[in-house]
Protein backbone atom coordinates (compact mmCIF):
# COMPACT_ATOMS: atom_id res chain seq x y z
CA UNK A 1 0.00 0.00 0.00
CA UNK A 2 1.43 3.52 -0.96
CA UNK A 3 0.95 6.57 1.16
CA UNK A 4 -0.66 9.04 -0.72
CA UNK A 5 0.81 12.50 -1.40
CA UNK A 6 -0.95 15.18 0.22
CA UNK A 7 -0.86 18.82 -1.58
CA UNK A 8 -3.03 21.59 -0.75
CA UNK A 9 -4.79 23.68 -3.03
CA UNK A 10 -4.35 27.26 -2.65
CA UNK A 11 -6.05 30.28 -4.66
CA UNK A 12 -5.68 31.64 -7.66
CA UNK A 13 -5.94 34.85 -6.10
CA UNK A 14 -2.30 34.75 -4.98
CA UNK A 15 -0.66 35.63 -8.10
CA UNK A 16 2.28 37.34 -7.70
CA UNK A 17 6.04 36.53 -6.50
CA UNK A 18 6.68 36.24 -2.70
CA UNK A 19 10.38 36.62 -3.91
CA UNK A 20 12.41 39.39 -2.14
CA UNK A 21 13.67 41.49 -4.88
CA UNK A 22 17.44 42.90 -5.36
CA UNK A 23 16.44 46.05 -3.82
CA UNK A 24 14.68 44.26 -0.56
CA UNK A 25 17.59 42.34 -0.49
CA UNK A 26 20.03 44.70 -0.43
CA UNK A 27 18.31 46.91 2.40
CA UNK A 28 18.21 44.19 4.77
CA UNK A 29 21.06 43.13 4.84
CA UNK A 30 22.58 46.95 5.15
CA UNK A 31 19.77 47.00 7.94
CA UNK A 32 21.12 43.48 9.80
CA UNK A 33 24.46 45.48 9.78
CA UNK A 34 23.56 48.20 11.68
CA UNK A 35 24.08 50.95 8.58
CA UNK A 36 22.28 54.11 8.85
CA UNK A 37 19.76 54.40 5.60
CA UNK A 38 19.14 57.75 3.95
CA UNK A 39 15.39 56.57 3.73
CA UNK A 40 13.59 58.71 0.62
CA UNK A 41 11.01 56.21 0.40
CA UNK A 42 9.51 57.34 3.99
CA UNK A 43 5.76 57.41 4.10
CA UNK A 44 4.88 56.96 7.72
CA UNK A 45 4.66 60.02 9.16
CA UNK A 46 4.76 58.86 12.62
CA UNK A 47 8.02 57.32 11.83
CA UNK A 48 9.24 61.27 10.25
CA UNK A 49 9.79 62.94 13.42
CA UNK A 50 6.33 64.74 13.75
CA UNK A 51 5.49 66.15 17.23
CA UNK A 52 2.11 64.37 18.02
CA UNK A 53 0.02 65.47 20.46
CA UNK A 54 -0.24 62.09 22.65
CA UNK A 55 -1.92 63.01 25.34
CA UNK A 56 -4.90 64.26 23.45
CA UNK A 57 -4.77 61.77 21.28
CA UNK A 58 -4.50 58.73 23.89
CA UNK A 59 -7.36 60.45 25.80
CA UNK A 60 -9.44 60.37 23.07
CA UNK A 61 -9.49 56.71 23.55
CA UNK A 62 -10.16 56.60 27.10
CA UNK A 63 -13.87 56.83 26.88
CA UNK A 64 -16.80 54.79 28.89
CA UNK A 65 -18.89 54.53 25.79
CA UNK A 66 -16.26 52.54 23.84
CA UNK A 67 -16.85 49.73 26.78
CA UNK A 68 -20.33 49.20 24.80
CA UNK A 69 -21.05 47.78 21.60
CA UNK A 70 -23.44 49.08 19.35
CA UNK A 71 -22.51 48.42 15.63
CA UNK A 72 -23.98 50.42 13.21
CA UNK A 73 -24.19 49.55 9.89
CA UNK A 74 -22.58 52.80 8.43
CA UNK A 75 -20.56 53.87 11.37
CA UNK A 76 -21.68 55.29 14.68
CA UNK A 77 -23.50 58.66 13.97
CA UNK A 78 -21.00 61.08 16.20
CA UNK A 79 -18.26 59.73 14.17
CA UNK A 80 -19.80 60.74 10.80
CA UNK A 81 -20.78 64.11 11.87
CA UNK A 82 -17.34 64.42 12.67
CA UNK A 83 -16.72 63.46 8.81
CA UNK A 84 -19.02 65.66 7.51
CA UNK A 85 -17.98 68.61 9.63
CA UNK A 86 -14.47 67.83 8.16
CA UNK A 87 -15.81 68.77 4.75
CA UNK A 88 -17.96 71.12 6.25
CA UNK A 89 -14.83 73.50 6.92
CA UNK A 90 -13.47 72.83 3.71
CA UNK A 91 -16.88 74.09 1.58
CA UNK A 92 -18.66 71.01 1.13
CA UNK A 93 -21.74 69.58 2.71
CA UNK A 94 -22.50 66.28 3.09
CA UNK A 95 -25.24 64.46 4.80
CA UNK A 96 -23.92 61.71 7.06
CA UNK A 97 -26.51 59.35 5.88
CA UNK A 98 -24.26 59.02 2.69
CA UNK A 99 -21.26 58.27 4.63
CA UNK A 100 -19.80 55.02 5.40
CA UNK A 101 -17.75 54.22 8.06
CA UNK A 102 -14.76 52.00 6.52
CA UNK A 103 -11.39 50.55 8.72
CA UNK A 104 -8.82 52.24 5.85
CA UNK A 105 -9.72 53.44 2.73
CA UNK A 106 -8.38 49.67 1.34
CA UNK A 107 -11.00 48.07 3.21
CA UNK A 108 -13.53 51.01 1.10
CA UNK A 109 -12.17 49.75 -1.68
CA UNK A 110 -12.76 46.33 -1.48
CA UNK A 111 -16.03 47.27 -0.47
CA UNK A 112 -16.15 48.88 -3.35
CA UNK A 113 -15.00 46.13 -5.80
CA UNK A 114 -17.44 43.44 -4.64
CA UNK A 115 -20.36 46.15 -4.45
CA UNK A 116 -19.18 47.01 -8.66
CA UNK A 117 -17.60 44.57 -10.20
CA UNK A 118 -17.94 40.85 -10.92
CA UNK A 119 -15.03 38.70 -10.66
CA UNK A 120 -13.24 38.92 -14.41
CA UNK A 121 -14.66 42.35 -14.98
CA UNK A 122 -12.28 45.53 -14.82
CA UNK A 123 -12.36 48.66 -13.35
CA UNK A 124 -9.95 51.74 -15.04
CA UNK A 125 -7.17 52.47 -12.82
CA UNK A 126 -4.55 55.67 -13.70
CA UNK A 127 -1.28 55.04 -14.51
CA UNK A 128 0.89 56.14 -12.79
CA UNK A 129 -0.34 54.99 -9.54
CA UNK A 130 0.24 53.25 -6.36
CA UNK A 131 0.86 49.73 -6.77
CA UNK A 132 -1.41 48.57 -3.90
CA UNK A 133 -4.30 48.79 -6.40
CA UNK A 134 -3.15 45.87 -8.41
CA UNK A 135 -3.43 43.41 -5.01
CA UNK A 136 -7.06 44.94 -3.73
CA UNK A 137 -8.47 44.31 -7.05
CA UNK A 138 -6.60 40.97 -7.71
CA UNK A 139 -7.80 39.26 -4.03
CA UNK A 140 -11.57 40.22 -5.34
CA UNK A 141 -10.93 38.77 -8.91
CA UNK A 142 -11.15 42.11 -10.30
CA UNK A 143 -9.18 43.12 -13.15
CA UNK A 144 -7.51 46.33 -13.88
CA UNK A 145 -7.13 48.43 -16.95
CA UNK A 146 -4.37 51.37 -16.88
CA UNK A 147 -5.55 54.90 -18.53
CA UNK A 148 -2.34 57.20 -18.84
CA UNK A 149 -1.95 60.36 -17.29
CA UNK A 150 0.46 62.54 -19.89
CA UNK A 151 2.79 65.12 -18.74
CA UNK A 152 2.92 68.13 -20.24
CA UNK A 153 4.30 70.87 -18.05
CA UNK A 154 1.72 69.33 -15.38
CA UNK A 155 -0.20 66.21 -15.78
CA UNK A 156 -3.03 65.30 -17.24
CA UNK A 157 -6.06 62.67 -18.20
CA UNK A 158 -5.24 61.24 -21.43
CA UNK A 159 -9.02 60.82 -22.37
CA UNK A 160 -8.44 59.27 -25.76
CA UNK A 161 -6.79 56.67 -23.93
CA UNK A 162 -9.63 56.18 -21.21
CA UNK A 163 -12.60 55.84 -24.54
CA UNK A 164 -10.04 52.88 -25.60
CA UNK A 165 -9.70 51.06 -22.76
CA UNK A 166 -13.51 51.34 -21.91
CA UNK A 167 -15.35 47.57 -23.10
CA UNK A 168 -18.61 45.78 -22.12
CA UNK A 169 -16.71 44.30 -19.00
CA UNK A 170 -16.03 47.93 -17.26
CA UNK A 171 -17.52 48.54 -14.41
CA UNK A 172 -15.74 51.78 -13.00
CA UNK A 173 -12.92 54.58 -13.16
CA UNK A 174 -10.85 55.07 -10.27
CA UNK A 175 -9.41 58.87 -9.87
CA UNK A 176 -6.70 59.39 -7.46
CA UNK A 177 -7.37 63.37 -6.45
CA UNK A 178 -4.50 64.25 -5.93
CA UNK A 179 -2.74 61.45 -7.85
CA UNK A 180 0.30 59.27 -6.13
CA UNK A 181 3.20 60.08 -6.77
CA UNK A 182 2.14 62.48 -9.46
CA UNK A 183 0.47 65.05 -7.03
CA UNK A 184 -1.45 66.14 -10.13
CA UNK A 185 -5.35 67.09 -9.43
CA UNK A 186 -8.53 67.09 -11.26
CA UNK A 187 -9.49 70.00 -13.85
CA UNK A 188 -12.86 71.11 -13.66
CA UNK A 189 -12.59 70.42 -17.62
CA UNK A 190 -11.43 67.01 -16.48
CA UNK A 191 -14.04 66.30 -14.36
CA UNK A 192 -16.68 67.05 -17.17
CA UNK A 193 -14.97 64.63 -19.57
CA UNK A 194 -15.12 61.85 -16.79
CA UNK A 195 -18.79 61.96 -15.34
CA UNK A 196 -19.68 62.88 -19.35
CA UNK A 197 -18.09 58.89 -19.99
CA UNK A 198 -19.36 57.87 -16.59
CA UNK A 199 -22.93 58.39 -17.76
CA UNK A 200 -22.36 57.20 -21.40
CA UNK A 201 -21.29 53.85 -20.19
CA UNK A 202 -22.91 53.23 -16.99
CA UNK A 203 -19.54 53.24 -15.04
CA UNK A 204 -19.31 54.85 -11.77
CA UNK A 205 -16.44 56.90 -10.01
CA UNK A 206 -14.15 55.70 -7.42
CA UNK A 207 -12.63 58.64 -5.89
CA UNK A 208 -9.20 58.47 -3.91
CA UNK A 209 -8.95 61.59 -2.14
CA UNK A 210 -6.35 61.01 0.96
CA UNK A 211 -4.02 63.41 -0.22
CA UNK A 212 -6.37 66.40 -1.04
CA UNK A 213 -5.40 68.15 2.34
CA UNK A 214 -1.92 68.91 0.92
CA UNK A 215 -2.14 71.49 -1.21
CA UNK A 216 1.24 73.30 -2.51
CA UNK A 217 -0.50 76.71 -3.94
CA UNK A 218 -3.99 77.47 -4.79
CA UNK A 219 -5.64 77.17 -8.75
CA UNK A 220 -9.13 78.22 -10.02
CA UNK A 221 -8.91 75.16 -11.96
CA UNK A 222 -8.48 72.90 -9.42
CA UNK A 223 -11.23 70.61 -8.39
CA UNK A 224 -9.98 69.86 -4.53
CA UNK A 225 -13.28 66.84 -4.14
CA UNK A 226 -15.75 65.33 -5.79
CA UNK A 227 -18.22 65.26 -2.83
CA UNK A 228 -20.24 66.82 -4.19
CA UNK A 229 -20.93 65.43 -7.62
CA UNK A 230 -24.72 64.29 -8.47
CA UNK A 231 -23.93 63.76 -12.26
CA UNK A 232 -22.94 59.93 -11.81
CA UNK A 233 -22.56 57.27 -9.45
CA UNK A 234 -19.68 58.63 -7.37
CA UNK A 235 -17.88 57.08 -4.03
CA UNK A 236 -15.83 59.52 -2.37
CA UNK A 237 -12.74 57.70 0.04
CA UNK A 238 -10.84 59.51 2.82
CA UNK A 239 -9.39 59.01 6.22
CA UNK A 240 -7.31 59.48 9.09
CA UNK A 241 -4.33 57.83 7.82
CA UNK A 242 -3.11 60.91 5.65
CA UNK A 243 -5.75 63.62 7.10
CA UNK A 244 -4.00 63.25 10.43
CA UNK A 245 -1.07 61.26 9.97
CA UNK A 246 -2.09 58.40 11.81
CA UNK A 247 -2.14 55.11 10.11
CA UNK A 248 -2.55 53.24 12.58
CA UNK A 249 -5.81 54.06 14.18
CA UNK A 250 -7.74 52.49 11.61
CA UNK A 251 -10.71 54.51 10.16
CA UNK A 252 -11.60 55.52 6.64
CA UNK A 253 -14.91 56.28 4.83
CA UNK A 254 -16.75 56.12 1.48
CA UNK A 255 -19.16 59.19 1.09
CA UNK A 256 -21.99 58.04 -1.81
CA UNK A 257 -22.90 60.63 -4.51
CA UNK A 258 -25.06 60.34 -7.96
CA UNK A 259 -28.40 60.20 -9.15
CA UNK A 260 -30.70 59.19 -5.84
CA UNK A 261 -32.42 56.09 -7.48
CA UNK A 262 -29.07 54.86 -7.88
CA UNK A 263 -26.79 55.95 -4.82
CA UNK A 264 -29.84 54.56 -2.75
CA UNK A 265 -29.48 50.99 -4.05
CA UNK A 266 -25.76 51.46 -3.81
CA UNK A 267 -26.12 52.22 -0.19
CA UNK A 268 -27.85 49.88 0.59
CA UNK A 269 -25.65 47.12 -1.05
CA UNK A 270 -22.84 49.00 1.26
CA UNK A 271 -24.78 48.67 4.15
CA UNK A 272 -25.45 44.76 3.79
CA UNK A 273 -21.71 44.98 2.89
CA UNK A 274 -21.02 46.58 6.10
CA UNK A 275 -23.55 44.33 8.06
CA UNK A 276 -20.90 40.94 7.01
CA UNK A 277 -17.71 42.70 8.33
CA UNK A 278 -18.65 44.83 11.11
CA UNK A 279 -15.16 45.70 10.89
CA UNK A 280 -14.47 49.36 12.01
CA UNK A 281 -13.37 49.59 16.36
CA UNK A 282 -15.86 51.18 18.57
CA UNK A 283 -13.22 52.48 20.11
CA UNK A 284 -11.85 54.17 17.65
CA UNK A 285 -15.05 55.70 16.61
CA UNK A 286 -15.83 57.48 19.40
CA UNK A 287 -12.39 59.08 19.37
CA UNK A 288 -12.56 60.34 16.00
CA UNK A 289 -14.43 63.17 16.82
CA UNK A 290 -11.55 64.87 19.12
CA UNK A 291 -8.92 63.52 16.64
CA UNK A 292 -10.01 65.58 13.88
CA UNK A 293 -10.48 68.77 16.09
CA UNK A 294 -6.42 68.15 16.49
CA UNK A 295 -6.31 68.25 12.00
CA UNK A 296 -5.15 71.73 11.94
CA UNK A 297 -1.73 70.92 14.74
CA UNK A 298 -0.73 67.55 12.71
CA UNK A 299 -1.41 68.84 9.35
CA UNK A 300 0.46 72.23 9.57
CA UNK A 301 3.35 70.15 10.08
CA UNK A 302 3.24 67.33 7.30
CA UNK A 303 2.38 70.53 5.02
CA UNK A 304 5.27 72.37 6.32
CA UNK A 305 7.60 69.27 6.02
CA UNK A 306 6.47 68.69 2.20
CA UNK A 307 6.41 71.96 1.23
CA UNK A 308 10.03 73.00 2.39
CA UNK A 309 11.73 69.41 0.81
CA UNK A 310 10.14 69.79 -2.12
CA UNK A 311 11.12 73.67 -2.48
CA UNK A 312 14.75 71.99 -1.26
CA UNK A 313 14.53 69.43 -4.36
CA UNK A 314 13.69 72.16 -6.82
CA UNK A 315 16.48 74.40 -5.85
CA UNK A 316 19.25 72.01 -6.06
CA UNK A 317 18.51 71.45 -9.97
CA UNK A 318 20.78 74.64 -10.72
CA UNK A 319 23.38 74.07 -13.48
CA UNK A 320 25.43 71.56 -14.07
CA UNK A 321 22.44 69.15 -13.01
CA UNK A 322 19.38 71.34 -14.25
CA UNK A 323 21.00 69.67 -18.13
CA UNK A 324 19.89 65.82 -16.38
CA UNK A 325 17.48 66.01 -14.33
CA UNK A 326 14.25 67.53 -13.60
CA UNK A 327 11.67 67.83 -10.96
CA UNK A 328 8.22 67.34 -12.54
CA UNK A 329 5.37 69.68 -11.50
CA UNK A 330 3.15 68.72 -8.65
CA UNK A 331 0.59 70.48 -7.07
CA UNK A 332 0.48 68.78 -3.61
CA UNK A 333 0.33 65.26 -2.09
CA UNK A 334 3.75 63.96 -0.10
CA UNK A 335 5.51 62.51 -3.40
CA UNK A 336 8.00 64.29 -5.68
CA UNK A 337 8.93 62.31 -9.38
CA UNK A 338 12.51 63.29 -10.45
CA UNK A 339 13.06 62.40 -14.17
CA UNK A 340 16.24 61.62 -15.55
CA UNK A 341 17.30 61.85 -18.85
CA UNK A 342 18.75 59.10 -20.39
CA UNK A 343 18.92 56.70 -17.96
CA UNK A 344 19.39 53.50 -18.70
CA UNK A 345 18.26 51.49 -16.03
CA UNK A 346 16.35 52.93 -12.73
CA UNK A 347 16.83 49.70 -10.89
CA UNK A 348 20.68 49.86 -11.29
CA UNK A 349 20.77 53.14 -10.47
CA UNK A 350 18.67 52.92 -7.17
CA UNK A 351 20.71 49.85 -6.29
CA UNK A 352 23.98 51.58 -6.76
CA UNK A 353 22.68 54.51 -4.51
CA UNK A 354 21.74 51.74 -1.81
CA UNK A 355 24.85 49.92 -1.88
CA UNK A 356 27.47 52.73 -2.19
CA UNK A 357 25.76 56.14 -0.92
CA UNK A 358 22.89 54.58 1.79
CA UNK A 359 20.50 56.42 0.28
CA UNK A 360 17.06 54.34 -0.68
CA UNK A 361 14.63 55.72 -3.27
CA UNK A 362 11.45 54.08 -5.18
CA UNK A 363 12.36 53.37 -9.16
CA UNK A 364 9.44 54.73 -11.20
CA UNK A 365 8.40 51.20 -12.45
CA UNK A 366 7.06 50.31 -8.91
CA UNK A 367 4.10 53.10 -10.13
CA UNK A 368 3.86 51.73 -13.09
CA UNK A 369 5.83 54.67 -14.93
CA UNK A 370 6.42 52.88 -18.92
CA UNK A 371 9.59 54.45 -19.69
CA UNK A 372 12.84 54.30 -17.78
CA UNK A 373 14.28 57.64 -16.19
CA UNK A 374 11.76 58.18 -13.38
CA UNK A 375 12.46 58.48 -9.40
CA UNK A 376 9.95 58.84 -7.15
CA UNK A 377 10.91 60.43 -3.79
CA UNK A 378 8.90 60.88 -0.30
CA UNK A 379 8.66 64.22 1.01
CA UNK A 380 7.95 63.25 4.10
CA UNK A 381 11.60 62.86 5.61
CA UNK A 382 12.91 64.74 8.41
CA UNK A 383 14.95 67.63 6.29
CA UNK A 384 18.24 66.48 7.60
CA UNK A 385 17.56 63.53 6.37
CA UNK A 386 15.93 64.62 3.10
CA UNK A 387 18.88 66.93 2.00
CA UNK A 388 21.58 64.57 3.30
CA UNK A 389 19.67 61.75 1.05
CA UNK A 390 19.19 64.01 -1.96
CA UNK A 391 23.15 65.16 -1.75
CA UNK A 392 23.78 61.81 -2.44
CA UNK A 393 22.13 61.27 -4.47
CA UNK A 394 22.45 63.91 -6.58
CA UNK A 395 26.01 63.53 -6.45
CA UNK A 396 25.74 59.75 -7.69
CA UNK A 397 23.79 61.18 -10.62
CA UNK A 398 26.12 63.50 -11.56
CA UNK A 399 29.22 61.53 -11.49
CA UNK A 400 27.40 58.42 -13.48
CA UNK A 401 26.01 61.12 -15.86
CA UNK A 402 29.63 62.11 -16.95
CA UNK A 403 30.41 58.61 -17.48
CA UNK A 404 28.23 58.79 -19.83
Amino acid sequence: MTKQQYQILFSARFKWSLQPNRLSLLLEEKRRRGEKIFDLTESNPTAAGFDYPAEAILQALAQPAALRYEPHLRGLLSAREAVAEYYRQRGHEVDVDRIHLTTSTSEAYTFLFKLLADSGQNVLVPQPSYPLFDFLAGFEGVELVPYRLVYNDGWGIDFNAIQESITPQTRAIIVVNPNNPTGSFIKRDELANLTRLSAEHNLALIVDEVFSDYIFSSDSKRVESLVGISESLTFVMSGLSKILGLPQMKLGWIVANGPEKWRRQAQEYLDLLADTHLSVSTPVQHAAPKWLQLKEILQNQISARVKANFDFLQAQLAPPLAGRCRVLRAEGGWYAVLEIYNLPSEEEFILSALENDNVLVHPGYFFDFQAEGFLVLSLLPAPEIFREGLGRLLMRLYKIKIAI
